[in-house]
């Protein structure tokens, strides 16, 4: 897979924040949705990656759910 796909720099907090609203549509909260530190500290001419962080069972589960049903599940 190509990481740095349809990417004309390192500016990812409009993808984040497509990501977070995308969930939020679904009820989907993940508090440490964000960009992953390391990787936006490297020097590197790929861009950084998207921390999706931490969720409760609760969460995973919704997830997991939403996206059986998109895969058609």
């Amino acid at each position: 897979m190509d990481d740095t796909y349809g990417l004309t720099g390192h500016d990812i907090g409009p993808d984040i924040d497509a990501l977070r609203a995308a969930l939020a549509a679904h009820g989907i909260t993940l508090p440490s949705l964000g960009v992953d530190p390391l990787t936006f500290a490297a020097r590197s001419t790929r861009p950084p990656l998207v921390s999706l962080g931490n969720c409760n069972v609760a969460t995973a589960r919704r997830v997991a759910e939403v996206l059986r049903s998109a895969a058609g599940g």
